[in-house]
């Protein structure tokens, strides 16, 4: 497929200017089918990975800076570039770290960058 970075409005007109009779719902449930298109379930540990046990369990936070907690998040973006006459678009991502104390759930630091160091 030459532009597998296509969303679903942007494959269907696509395929219709070639002239296919398509519509997005069954182009949406085609993207979901075909395994390029599958995000990845980050939510989920990988097979054969060891679990560690949850250390604060238990444990009553009753004061600020008793605990604090960290994160990691990545932040999909998509630039846009030109490559002769035609868009091309570049799939990036920034990373958001924020260190957050549980007892007043307020952010004290946070930081993003473009490279996970």
């Amino acid at each position: 497929m030459e532009t597998p970075f296509f969303v679903v409005r942007q494959m269907t007109r696509h395929l219709r200017n070639d002239r296919h009779r398509v519509n997005e719902k069954r182009i949406r449930r085609l993207m979901r089918l075909m395994p390029i298109y599958q995000k990845p379930n980050t939510s989920r540990p990988a097979r054969g990975l060891e679990t560690y046990p949850h250390l604060l369990r238990g444990l009553r936070v009753e004061r600020p800076n008793q605990v604090w907690r960290s994160d990691i998040t990545s932040l999909p973006m998509r630039r846009g570039a030109r490559h002769g006459l035609e868009p091309v678009a570049v799939h990036a991502s920034l990373y958001l770290v924020a260190i957050m104390d549980w007892h007043t759930r307020k952010v004290p630091s946070w930081r993003i960058s473009n490279i996970l160091e």
